[in-house]
């Protein structure tokens, strides 16, 4: 592992070289937004009864303050010790991602010594949830059943492509004015409006997947106004967005094949066969039965991907997803799969939202291939190493290809003026690749990089870890991290896979089960 992660260390520092710069306009760091007082209000919840609430009136363009606002909707579990350490800003990724649950997440499931001295404060960055205008480009778009991902003849690709450039279109037609202002350094921007308006001099902020990239580009930005910075589950800012996928599809297969040995291993329970790739093999038969025939009307070839892309984020959907998969296959079943899908994958008003945002923000963010020619060349390839998820994932990004607006280009975080920051990464985590975690480590200087031995899932501090879990208390305590010898800084072992569902072993619930609930997929 040292090895591999000297390798990719040394490699980061190569490429860090050669990283677009910041785009004209984002450096140096904008002045801060005039501060607005923060109204807070009581929302108090069962779970969370001292949560308050309020709203932040932001400018839509922010070099043009005098012109049309937004509202940004915040949460917060305010301090209740003596030591005040100042507003601890989470994000749970995306981009697209509600974020105003994650603060009372992270208030009650850090040790509360330490969660008593922040405000805590959530956020639904610009366009999504309760925040507003709130982005919803094209309602029903996920309506099942889609044409099969896989465009094996001409005439499912044309079916796919029809989507891709009709999401685009209306979403150019629908919010002409909004999209240009749908990108990261206008959300960090938003982020410096929320320190000021706390009036916060620095900012303790905590992000997860997409969230790593946001909370870099931020210390980009604003390097002198960073006071902690935890990174989990960490971007390649290098390859944002359109290479990043295409690292994630190889990524995921690997992963979709550590549930299929999974599910071998417990072969008394799902009576699949003992042998990892018959088992596979049986997994893609079943997909193309959907293919043919999509159960219950709704659950084809593409839902199907869609209902087992979660188990590539959080191995405690493993147990349910094999329960489904056995029925459908083992007993001509379909009843279960139908089930997982609703509880999985379904996207309704609030799905339609994040993907709104989601495709808003990376289509904006940096340049996509215009070319079909290239799309379908690069998926193809990758397709040929990495089947489950190469095609779905691309047909989700399409509609970059045809975005009515122009791509801003991605930001060199590279950064040697920040407070040490901390980093976590699975070492086999699918969403965002452990090269990313090693990439960044070598681009923020100072920075210190914990690594989960073995581990896959994305999202892995807060998750019942609890060697993770003793790095970040301790610095967000008081700012201490682990140092290393080698390319990490501190290895913790992951945690173990979880056993099948029966009558005396419950699902996996508990703190896993609910930060992966708040964190999505496709983030």
């Amino acid at each position: 592992m040292n090895t591999r992660a000297a390798v990719l260390c040394a490699a980061a520092v190569v490429v860090a070289g050669t990283v677009t710069a910041v785009p004209a306009g984002a450096t140096p760091a904008p002045a801060a937004a005039p501060a607005t007082k923060l109204t807070w209000k009581k929302c108090a919840t069962t779970d969370q009864p001292t949560l308050q609430c309020a709203t932040l009136k932001v400018p839509l363009d922010h070099d043009a303050r005098g012109g049309e606002r937004i509202t940004l909707a915040l949460s917060r579990v305010p301090h209740t010790a003596k030591t005040y350490q100042g507003p601890l800003l989470v994000n749970p990724g995306g981009p697209g991602g509600r974020g105003l649950s994650l603060a009372g997440f992270v208030a009650s499931a850090l040790p509360k010594s330490v969660a008593a001295q922040y405000d805590v404060i959530g956020f639904d960055p610009r366009g999504v949830g309760r925040s507003t205008p709130a982005l919803d480009c094209r309602p029903g778009h996920f309506t099942p059943a889609r044409p099969d991902s896989l465009p094996a003849t001409a005439a499912l690709e044309r079916a796919n492509l029809r989507r891709a450039r009709s999401f685009a279109a209306a979403c150019g037609k629908k919010y002409a004015r909004v999209l240009p202002h749908m990108d990261t350094i206008s959300a960090v921007r938003d982020m410096d409006a929320i320190r000021a308006a706390t009036g916060a001099p620095k900012l303790n902020y905590f992000g997860y997947s997409y969230g790593t990239y946001l909370g870099a580009v931020y210390a980009k930005l604003y390097p002198q106004r960073v006071r902690r910075l935890v990174l989990d589950s960490i971007v390649d800012p290098t390859g944002v967005w359109y290479d990043d996928n295409l690292t994630q599809d190889v990524a995921f297969n690997d992963r979709h094949r550590a549930l299929m040995a999974w599910i071998a291993r417990y072969d008394k329970t799902y009576r699949l066969g003992t042998d990892p790739v018959k088992v596979e093999a049986r997994w893609y038969a079943m997909r193309a039965a959907l293919a043919r025939r999509p159960a219950d009307g709704k659950v084809g070839a593409a839902e199907l991907e869609d209902t087992f892309l979660p188990g590539g984020y959080y191995n405690g959907y493993w147990p349910h997803l094999a329960k489904a998969f056995a029925a459908y296959v083992r007993d001509r079943n379909a009843d279960p799969l139908v089930q997982a899908y609703e509880n999985f994958a379904a996207v309704d008003a609030s799905g339609d939202n994040g993907y709104s945002v989601y495709t808003s923000v990376q289509c904006r963010d940096a340049s996509w291939p215009g070319d079909w020619d290239a799309w379908r060349s690069d998926n193809w390839a990758a397709y040929r190493k990495a089947p489950f998820m190469t095609w779905n994932n691309a047909w989700y990004n399409a509609p970059c290809a045809f975005w009515p607006v122009r791509s801003r280009g991605p930001v060199n975080i590279m950064n040697d003026k920040l407070p040490p920051a901390l980093l976590f990464q699975a070492t086999n985590d699918a969403a965002t690749p452990y090269e990313g975690g090693a990439m960044v480590h070598a681009l923020l200087h100072g920075s210190s990089f914990v690594i989960e031995q073995g581990g896959g899932n994305h999202g892995i501090t807060l998750s019942g870890n609890s060697c993770l879990d003793k790095h970040l208390a301790s610095y967000l305590a008081d700012g201490t991290v682990p140092r290393g010898t080698g390319a990490v800084d501190a290895v913790c072992r992951a945690q173990a896979d979880p056993k099948p569902i029966t009558s005396k072993v419950a699902s996996r619930t508990a703190h896993g089960a609910t930060l992966h609930g708040l964190l999505g997929f496709r983030g």
